[in-house]
């Protein structure tokens, strides 16, 4: 052992040295060699414990090194494990200093990697985390702090997994954005038509949809896609009931100018509102075209030609009530001109009831009453026809009556062509009496009503005529008999007192020469629509009894040209 003190460290010789100055200095103190042996005990025991705790220093730090070791082992396998990898690594035989040398760029290069990837989970997670914020509505997410990243699986396919929901965030995104941006345009589009402010009602919906910079990103939440939807919805119910209304206001406007004749010049300040009444929805897309100024404007219209209206749909009223009684007066049918006119007045001064309507109604009626004239005319024709033939016929007996009617007075010439056609008219009485009744019968049997002529049945005239014709032909007769007997009795006093009588005319019998234009009072026709046959009748018949009484008493009567030309 002593050969080995020189190789000692400069060190120990200077124990040995300080040894020999302590055994210098103990020499001239005095020191006994008890308390000198003493002394030397405590040297070493206190050499023994600084070696000693050196020596457990050593072993704590070999163990330190083993425990380094060990826990860079686990590391490695740990994150290898967390990476998805094998570590292939080997200790080697050497010290532990150059195991652990040979281990650490190992675990460093897979911290690297682990660091990169935590680094690559945490961005990818950051962005899904954004994007989820942004669909949830959740507001911008806190970006301070990184989401928090699960070391105990890195792997590439976790990290895949990852990615691909990335990806499908982002296309939803990309979808809710391009979504987002639809219905905006939708709005615009909308809010144009109707002269709303967009910017204000998209505002309402979320701030961010009205960001004129364009550097706040939209919203594409639930809730803000819904408000959206609602929003356009309600924006085309807006837009379908404004198009409603300006559809009635636009026909209600152009029935207007059709009734009240309103020019073209006028018309035009309303084209834009009259070109969208046979448009449907999809079809407007002008801007403004159904502004509220627009719709209230076109209203207050309408209301001043009502107000217009209601003076001349009055007129038209009255109007068209005359023209209904034109009609039936034209086929001689019975009409209260008057009450109607009350009716009529009593309803436009009450309010209850539709102009327009009743107009509608009247024209109706006016139909109605066309078809009726239009059934009745041809019967009304023949009426008129038979009406004229009996005034011809009274006509004719008067004419015949009169002894001066072939003078050649004024007008003969003209009367006997008269007279010539109204016995041509007469000669015909009888068969038009008869098709007038026939065609009578079928109407009224197909009507179920009875036939009237200004308030009077046809039938009944026809009826009358007919025994009042039978009536003259019986007076005739009778006038023919009276005549021959008075004829026989004037024979028989010329024969036996050789005298003629005076020549007296029959009773009832004018004298006066315009007797050919009037009416004679005992020989007068009465037109049977004038309800004066029957007293016609009586009139004829106390003719023939006051004729009875003047061959009673022998009065001598004149033959009668007429008479014996209608015999």
């Amino acid at each position: 052992m002593t050969s080995m003190l020189p190789t000692l460290s400069p060190s120990r010789t200077t124990c040995a040295s300080l040894l020999r100055e302590l055994q210098k200095l103990w020499d001239e103190i005095g020191e006994t060699d008890s308390d000198r042996d003493e002394t030397l005990l405590q040297l070493e025991q206190e050499c023994l414990d600084i070696y000693r705790k050196r020596v457990e220093k050593t072993r704590k730090y070999k163990a330190d090194l083993h425990q380094s070791l060990a826990e860079a082992e686990a590391e490695i396998n740990n994150i290898a494990s967390a990476l998805g990898e094998h570590a292939f690594f080997s200790r080697g035989r050497g010290t532990l200093k150059e195991q652990i040398s040979a281990i650490k760029p190992i675990l460093a290069e897979l911290r690297s990697k682990k660091q990169e990837r935590v680094k690559e989970f945490s961005e990818i997670q950051t962005q899904v985390v954004q994007i989820c914020a942004e669909i949830a509505g959740n507001g911008e997410p806190n970006t301070s702090s990184d989401p928090q990243v699960s070391e105990s699986d890195l792997t590439v396919k976790k990290l895949g997994e990852l990615k691909s929901h990335l990806q499908e965030l982002q296309n939803e995104k990309i979808f809710r954005l391009l979504k987002v941006n639809s219905h905006i345009d939708a709005v615009h589009e909308l809010s144009a038509v109707l002269s709303i402010d967009s910017s204000r009602t998209l505002n309402e919906v979320h701030y961010s949809l009205t960001d004129p910079s364009g550097s706040q990103l939209k919203s594409i939440s639930n809730n803000t896609l819904a408000r959206l939807t609602g929003l356009i919805h309600s924006l085309r119910q807006e837009k379908q009931q404004r198009l409603q209304k300006l559809h009635n206001v636009g026909r209600t406007l152009v029935e207007l100018w059709n009734l009240m004749g309103t020019s073209v010049d006028e018309q035009k300040g309303f084209e834009h509102v009259t070109s969208l009444i046979s448009s449907s929805v999809n079809e407007v897309s002008r801007q403004g075209c159904l502004a509220l100024d627009i719709i209230e404007k076109t209203e207050l219209e309408v209301e001043r030609l009502n107000v217009l209206k209601a003076t001349k749909m009055k007129e038209l009223v009255f109007k068209t009530q005359n023209e209904l009684e034109e009609i039936y007066r034209g086929v001689h049918m019975d009409v209260d001109g008057d009450a109607a006119r009350q009716i009529l007045i009593s309803l436009i001064d009450s309010g209850n009831v539709d102009l327009s309507d009743l107009l509608s109604n009247m024209e109706d009626q006016i139909a109605k009453a066309k078809d009726q004239a239009l059934s009745r005319k041809d019967i009304v024709d023949k009426v008129e026809k038979w009406r004229y033939a009996i005034e011809e016929e009274k006509w004719l007996e008067e004419y015949e009556r009169d002894e001066n009617r072939y003078s050649a007075g004024r007008g003969a010439h003209k009367n006997l062509k008269r007279a010539e056609k109204a016995r041509n008219l007469v000669s015909k009485i009888p068969s038009i009496s008869e098709n007038l009744t026939a065609k009578v019968k079928a109407w009224e049997m197909e009507k179920g009503i009875p036939f009237l002529y200004d308030k009077e049945p046809i039938l009944c005239s026809l009826e009358e005529y007919i025994v009042l014709g039978q009536e003259r032909q019986e007076e005739k007769r009778k006038f023919r008999e009276q005549k021959r007997l008075q004829e026989q009795l004037a024979a028989e006093q010329e024969a036996r007192f050789g005298l003629r009588p005076t020549p007296k005319k029959p009773l009832g019998q004018s004298t006066n020469v315009n007797t050919m234009v009037g009416t004679p009072t005992g020989r007068r026709l009465a037109t049977p629509l004038g309800r004066r046959g029957i007293s016609a009748g009586k009139e004829h018949k106390e003719s023939g009894r006051v004729n009875n009484i003047v061959t009673e008493n022998y009065v001598a009567l004149p033959k009668d040209d007429s008479v014996s030309q209608a015999s």
